[in-house]
C-alpha cells in the first residue's frame, strides 16, 4: 500500500514541478481532465481546451 502512495505523491509533486517550470519559462502545461477532455493551463490559472485545430501532426 506505500508503494501506491509514493507513487501518488511522486505524481502530485511532477505536476506541481511542471507548474513551476511552465511559470518560470511563461508557458503553460497540458493534461486531460477528469472528463477525458486536454486542456491547456497557463501561469495565470486560465485554462483553455485544445481543439483539434492546436493539434499539428508533423
Amino acid at each position: 500500500m506505500n508503494q501506491i502512495k509514493d507513487l501518488q505523491k511522486l505524481i502530485r509533486l511532477t505536476g506541481d514541478r511542471a507548474k513551476l517550470d511552465a511559470k518560470a519559462n511563461e508557458t503553460y502545461i497540458v493534461y486531460k481532465t477528469n472528463k477525458g477532455q486536454i486542456v491547456k493551463e497557463f501561469a495565470d490559472g486560465k485554462i483553455v481546451p485544445v481543439t483539434d485545430q492546436d493539434v499539428s501532426y508533423e
